[in-house]
């Protein structure tokens, strides 16, 4: 295939925008549309639905698997090799903007478009697929659908993770028509290839054009637990009060001591992203507080020692508070350092087409980490405007953005494709 590829960014970006108005709303804090997808909902449901006709559409022979992921499969000349396959997801968080994941699944779907408007055949086949619940916001596991398909996480588990109303995993895929038949674990693909917005401020302020992702920094969720006791707001004294909302914003403001205290490195980060309390009213101490901690560091080994040390913490604000504070871990993914040459390859790609690009570590998990322990495996970051803020409507790249991380991620496909 002499002749460089370009894909259609107008249709891109259209399919994008197509696709964001399934489960969008107006975000009054941000002022502009957001999306809210959240896994295996109604709204996800739709998106799936919209996704597969399109697919189908490109000529893609789709299949589901157990777990609820979508895979569509376009024939290479010797299609009993092992496909190059380009994914992401299409859930999303809560208040989302419609780029996070979608530009990874529709950029794939592009790169097939672009192959069947010039009647271009591939060596091996690709696969374009979009994974279950990668944001992990509905059933506390994130990567769940790629977790499942590569392994790591037993079917029969993920199957049973419920969600804060008690649905499981398994009755949502039913509800919504994409518990799959298909076996999960068997696909071995050649490579991996994803294309994702950055979700940071670096490539915009290097002003480069794409990223060259080295790999995926350590992630570590928990669950907390503390239990307190309830009482009348006004009548009982301070002295007397176990109050599980003040051991919960003790432990916050911890989290954020130890990310500045330089004892877990320089890139240390922590987030207490939900706090939920019962009985949750304004006149009530709360008893009981849930909350989550997240948890994330480029070292495995500073990253143990935050765990540790946070654990340590907890027992000691838990016998000072006089409560006690109980910990569940919910996911722990290590540092994931990507294939070198499929790196090597994807910064060769930009160089064609001119394209400036930087290093860049994620700080976000992926599903192309999941897909790293079965092939090589890569990915191609698009810088976002706004300083790339994400998981928010205010959420944007540009159409060229988007079109050149694309080009690059064919580019690489093309060549991966026609690998022995």
């Amino acid at each position: 295939m002499a002749k460089t590829l370009s894909i259609d960014g107008k249709r891109l970006y259209s399919s994008l925008a197509r696709l964001g108005k399934v489960g969008a709303y107006k975000d009054e804090t941000a002022g502009v549309i957001g999306v809210n997808r959240l896994a295996l909902t109604a709204a996800d449901g739709e998106g799936r639905r919209l996704v597969t006709k399109w697919f189908r559409e490109a000529g893609l022979r789709v299949t589901v698997d157990k777990i609820g992921n979508v895979y569509g499969r376009r024939r290479g000349r010797e299609d009993h090799l092992a496909p190059v396959m380009l994914g992401s997801h299409i859930d999303s968080v809560p208040t989302a903007g419609r780029f996070d994941g979608c530009l990874g699944v529709l950029g794939a779907l592009e790169a097939v478009r672009t192959l069947n408007d010039v009647k271009a055949a591939t060596r091996r086949p690709l696969v374009v697929a979009y994974f279950t619940d990668e944001e992990g916001c509905r059933f506390g596991t994130d990567m769940l659908g790629s977790a499942v398909a590569t392994r790591r996480l037993p079917l029969e588990r993920a199957y049973a993770l419920k969600d804060r109303d008690g649905l499981t995993v398994k009755g949502e895929l039913k509800k919504i028509g994409f518990l799959g038949h298909e076996p999960v674990g068997r696909l071995r693909p050649h490579a991996y290839l994803e294309c994702h917005i950055e979700q940071g401020p670096t490539l915009r302020h290097k002003r480069r054009d794409v990223g060259v992702v080295l790999g995926v920094q350590a992630i570590s969720w928990a669950e907390l637990t503390i239990t307190g006791k309830s009482a009348h707001a006004g009548t009982t004294p301070m002295s007397f009060r176990r109050d599980a909302g003040l051991t919960a914003s003790r432990l916050n403001a911890a989290l954020r001591e130890m990310t500045l205290s330089g004892r877990y490195g320089r890139d240390m980060r922590a987030a207490m992203g939900m706090i939920r309390l019962t009985p949750n009213m304004v006149n009530v101490v709360p008893g009981r507080a849930v909350c989550t901690v997240d948890l994330r560091n480029p070292s495995d080994a500073l990253m143990a020692k935050a765990e540790a040390d946070f654990a340590r913490l907890c027992r000691k604000v838990a016998d000072q508070d006089g409560l006690a504070v109980a910990s569940r871990r919910t996911a722990k993914t290590p540092h994931v350092p990507f294939d070198e040459s499929v790196q090597a390859l994807i910064a060769d790609r930009a160089d064609r087409l001119g394209l400036s690009h930087e290093p860049i570590l994620s700080g976000a998990g992926h599903d192309a980490q999941e897909w790293s322990r079965v092939c090589k495996t890569a990915m191609v970051f698009v810088p976002g405007e706004r300083d790339g803020i994400s998981h928010n409507p205010r959420e944007f790249s540009t159409l060229k953005q988007c079109a050149d991380g694309v080009n690059v991620l064919l580019g690489a496909a093309l060549v991966l494709a026609e690998e022995a």
